[in-house]
């Protein structure tokens, strides 16, 4: 029995180009990323505005195992069964994160004949979305702590941080951790620690955004810290949301894919289900709907 890797690497592509075109996407909305993978200018729906939208069909689980339960592959193949009997459908699917995908669970972009592809480009960098998140993410904590250490103006309570570092890998020695040791020019010290960066604010924030300036109104919001007097700090506080914004400025546009029979396939955000919506992002669910009859998409 051949494995999911040897089949995915045996299916032969067609250009995401091509596949664009069957969605009647126009070819300057479409930003190549290779051959095989292409993020979607969200000036689509300028274009979409007066199309109604198709139906949605869901498909999620609530029976939650180490090795995943099966949601992904479910919604692929269900999706490739619609094409195959004369509809339009397309897939939308949450972005696989590095953590699992090197755990016991493994890759996420489903198996055997009912995967999306490239499979090894989605279950590890794709195109860069995941990077982009940690990076912003990373730039407020780095702006809080440089906050701090340039006399602290906002009276920010090392003791009551709440946000704190993300990574895109299981690494479970530094889910606690120290920052700020060595001397002076370094601190002040303090305890921090990392999560995985799916499961970053700024990851659901993403998904839920469906323009910059709605990105940047979410991103104002987040909570960071309280301050001596037990009062709220948010990130619009240190005047760093913009510039997280300009990070994000590429990965809030959709990528586009396709499975091993060439049904459309839309991959975009990843945020964990356990603390927060669990599913793709709003722009690729919308877009989908715009583009076929019938958009299946994964949660849970």
């Amino acid at each position: 029995m051949k494995s999911d890797l040897e089949i995915a690497q045996q299916t032969k592509l067609i250009p995401i180009i091509d596949i664009a075109r069957t969605l009647k996407i126009p070819e300057e909305l479409i930003i190549p990323c290779g051959r095989y993978k292409a993020k979607v200018s969200l000036k689509v729906f300028d274009q979409l505005k007066d199309k109604a939208a198709g139906k949605l069909i869901l498909v999620t689980a609530m029976t939650p195992t180490p090795m995943g339960e099966g949601k992904t592959t479910v919604s692929i193949g269900l999706s490739m069964a619609l094409n195959r009997i004369g509809k339009s459908s397309i897939v939308a699917l949450r972005e696989p994160s590095l953590g699992p995908v090197f755990g016991i669970k493994g890759g996420a972009a489903g198996g055997g004949y009912a995967q999306v592809l490239p499979m090894e480009d989605i279950n590890l960098h794709f195109t860069g979305d995941i990077h982009a998140i940690g990076s912003a993410h990373n730039l407020l904590s780095a702006v809080l702590d440089n906050h701090i250490h340039f006399g602290n103006k906002l009276n920010v309570d090392e003791r009551e941080i709440v946000f704190t570092r993300v990574m895109d890998m299981n690494d479970r020695s530094l889910r606690n951790i120290v920052v700020g040791l060595g001397g002076k020019k370094n601190g002040p010290a303090r305890e921090d620690g990392f999560m995985i960066t799916a499961a970053s604010e700024v990851m659901a924030i993403l998904a839920l955004s469906e323009s910059i300036d709605e990105l940047k109104e979410r991103l104002d919001k987040i909570f960071v810290s309280y301050d001596m007097n037990g009062k709220p700090i948010f990130a619009r506080d240190f005047g760093v949301t913009g510039a997280m914004a300009v990070l994000l400025k590429d990965a809030i546009k959709p990528n586009l894919v396709q499975t091993i029979e060439h049904t459309p396939a839309f991959i975009h955000c990843g945020p964990f289900a356990n603390i927060a919506h669990g599913t793709c992002s709003v722009v690729s669910i919308r877009l989908s709907q715009r583009l076929c009859d019938y958009t299946v998409v994964e949660a849970g």
